[in-house]
């Protein structure tokens, strides 16, 4: 029946919220609409083939589209912020509810393991979230003894790292150093992951030279392994490149060994973990948390830097409310309103992950906050498009916030804020949202509004390319890696 349906063309959707369907093949467009071994390192561009057409759509047409291929199952996309956020608050592990798309994240589970936070919901699932929560949670975190003790471990590891990036630039003898700013936020956000948050004791060398290199090669092979399964590059699973893919292998276990090793004497944050679960039933969480949080965090803080490069009114904004910050507690933080709208204007315009993959686990009818309705079929793919969601004229343009919905203008949360309107009535998806919301949301603000707020306390830097181009696997992250001209203020 769903075979003769899909031959047909007829639309398998009900409800008021229908999405119209998209052509597997159509001119003008910038790739196919689905991913495969020749456009699989695009995903924005194959997101952005999906809208191809919509334009000519009328009502919810324009926003949920979907795709069907005979024999295989429906994909619905959709960009509609109401409608992402009915789903991702109807997901979880009661019965029906939807769950979380494993296939994005194939080379992901075959690399960490599949029993982890990322994946399907269920028993196992609630247990590691509930975890999570203690260590990770505001409550916690936001602790005055306990955030305290972070804070300045967190703040002495980035002031240590920018001061020996101040005597190189001193040294030198030049006013102006042309750097790629993303390199040094990786190894900063590492070791404050291993040494401040887990209480290890890694040197900033072997953190740079092993460890950061190591795990950015496998996240790159995780996704070549979830589009091109086992029978990928030959010439990775061959001579220099397979014992490439083992050291690297083997330095990724050795840093999650080093992570756990802290446990045992409550290092770290591992003192607010309490649990009878064993080392190995935790490794692989801790596997996907380096790789995942470094991804994210990263991205994040590469963005943020990236916007301030390109408008040196903001950036001078921002020095002015860190310029006598010495410490980066909630209290002051919050006081740095501009510090603030730009992280949560770098969170809706270029979020790490820029889609959220869900399964309908039974035949669905969802409701949006507005009375909109649709069925969606068990077995349905369901791609949550924030990227474009967050970037688009009618949710976030000019009629609703002041600002064209692709401009980078943190004012326009005080432009929501005047209307009544809280970052959280509308939604832009940065850290998730509903059951399965990012736990580390609260940690990563802290870590990014600190190495954000100590580099512009320090230096002035400018975009040496006018043009900021994206780049998007396990997360989204500036091109150009953050190329900046680097002044000593």
């Amino acid at each position: 029946m769903k075979i003769l349906e899909q031959i047909t063309g007829r639309n398998p959707f009900e409800g008021n919220l229908i999405p119209s369907r998209v052509a597997l093949f159509q001119r003008g467009r910038p790739t196919q609409p689905f991913p495969h071994p020749g456009n699989y390192r695009q995903p924005l561009r194959i997101l952005e083939s999906i809208y191809c057409g919509a334009e000519q759509e009328s009502g919810p047409g324009r926003h949920n589209r979907y795709l069907s291929v005979p024999g295989l199952p429906y994909v619905l996309v959709t960009r509609d912020p109401k409608l992402i956020r009915a789903i991702l608050i109807d997901t979880g592990d009661k019965p029906g509810q939807f769950d979380r798309d494993e296939s994005p994240a194939a080379g992901i589970a075959r690399a960490t393991g599949s029993d982890t936070l990322l994946y399907s919901n269920g028993t196992l699932w609630h247990r590691q979230k509930k975890l999570a929560a203690a260590p990770f949670g505001r409550t916690s975190l936001f602790q005055p003894e306990k955030f305290h003790e972070f804070e300045q471990t967190f703040r002495h590891t980035v002031a240590e790292r920018l001061d020996k990036l101040r005597k190189l630039q001193a040294e030198s003898g030049e006013k102006v150093t042309r750097i790629k700013l993303e390199p040094e936020i990786q190894v900063i956000m590492l070791e404050m992951l291993v040494n401040n948050f887990f209480g290890a004791d890694v040197t900033y060398d072997e953190l740079r030279n092993r460890y950061v290199p190591a795990i950015g090669r496998l996240i790159s092979w995780m996704v070549d392994d979830t589009v091109i399964p086992r029978s990928r590059n030959i010439f990775k699973n061959t001579g220099a490149g397979r014992a490439l893919l083992d050291r690297d292998r083997e330095a990724f276990q050795e840093l999650t060994d080093i992570a756990l090793s802290g446990r045992k004497e409550g290092k770290g944050l591992w003192k607010q973990f309490k649990s009878d679960a064993t080392n190995d039933q935790l490794r692989n969480n801790i596997r996907v948390f380096l790789a995942g949080a470094l991804e994210a965090t990263t991205s994040m803080a590469s963005w943020a830097l990236s916007h301030l490069s390109r408008t040196g009114k903001l950036q001078r904004a921002v020095f002015e409310e860190v310029k006598e910050m010495n410490e980066y507690d909630p209290d002051n933080l919050k006081q740095a309103r501009t510090l603030n709208a730009v992280l949560t204007e770098t969170l809706r315009l270029t979020p790490s992950l820029y889609f959220l993959p869900r399964r309908a686990t039974v035949d669905r009818w969802v409701e949006t906050s507005d009375g909109g309705k649709i069925r969606i079929p068990k077995g349905t793919h369901v791609v949550l498009d924030v990227w474009h969601s967050n970037r688009c004229e009618e949710f976030w343009g000019r009629e609703i916030c002041g600002y064209k919905a692709v401009r980078f203008a943190p004012e326009r949360w005080e432009k929501l804020a005047q209307q009544g309107k809280r970052p959280g009535d509308i939604p832009h998806f940065g850290f998730g949202h509903g059951p399965r919301a990012c736990p580390g949301k609260y940690l990563g603000m802290l870590e990014v509004g600190l190495v954000v707020g100590a580099i512009v306390k320090i230096f002035r830097f400018r975009a040496v390319k006018s043009k900021q181009h994206v780049l998007a696997g396990v997360s989204t992250k500036p091109a150009d890696g953050v190329l900046v001209d680097l002044q000593l203020r």
